[in-house]
């Protein structure tokens, strides 16, 4: 089975269809103002998100009520949103990290896309994008033969897609990234 193709060229009136991505998209916030010590508190707590708010207290010099405070305030602003874990993936068999990168038909659902792939296990993220190509989506995966059965089976068996580039990561290089840094 071949992959969908097409001319990769595309002009306003062959973009896919916008109609349902309402869903997808985050309504606009305020974008909240932190000072130094609500920075110092993400910061640890992105390092160790088990951290107690005595040892935040310690770490920060100021007192634990006002560590918790704090903290309950960034959680009702939605700056904190949760405490993860970090799994080792390749550790628990899926040592694979995949990119496809794809284009939408044109006049496709994209929100139709979107949910095919989304209803897809392996898949770890679903980013729409601009410039060449339409979406962006990241697997975790066992090895080459479920990279396989993942594209012919599941991902070119969606309504709408017209064309997948594949990028086998080599290397994975996560930054911790600003957090609540004033704009220059």
């Amino acid at each position: 089975m071949e992959a969908p193709t097409a001319d990769d060229a595309s002009t306003p009136d062959e973009t896919p269809t916008m109609a349902a991505m309402g869903r997808f998209v985050s309504p606009p916030v305020s974008t909240v103002v932190m000072d130094d010590l609500d920075r110092r508190i993400v910061d640890l707590l992105r390092s160790d998100a088990r951290m107690s708010h005595r040892a935040l207290a310690r770490e920060i010099s100021v007192s634990p009520p006002t560590i918790r405070d704090r903290i309950a305030r960034l959680e009702r602003l939605g700056i904190i949103r949760g405490y993860e874990v970090s799994i080792g993936w390749a550790e628990v068999g899926y040592p694979m990290d995949t990119f496809l990168s794809i284009s939408v038909a044109a006049g496709a659902d994209l929100a139709a896309v979107i949910d095919g792939l989304t209803s897809i296990p392996e898949v770890v993220a679903v980013h729409v994008v601009t410039g060449q190509w339409d979406v962006l989506a990241r697997f975790r995966l066992i090895d080459h033969a479920n990279l396989q059965g993942v594209l012919l089976g599941r991902v070119w068996q969606i309504p709408g897609i017209r064309r997948v580039e594949t990028h086998l990561e080599l290397v994975g290089i996560e930054t911790a990234g600003p957090v609540g840094r004033p704009r220059s």
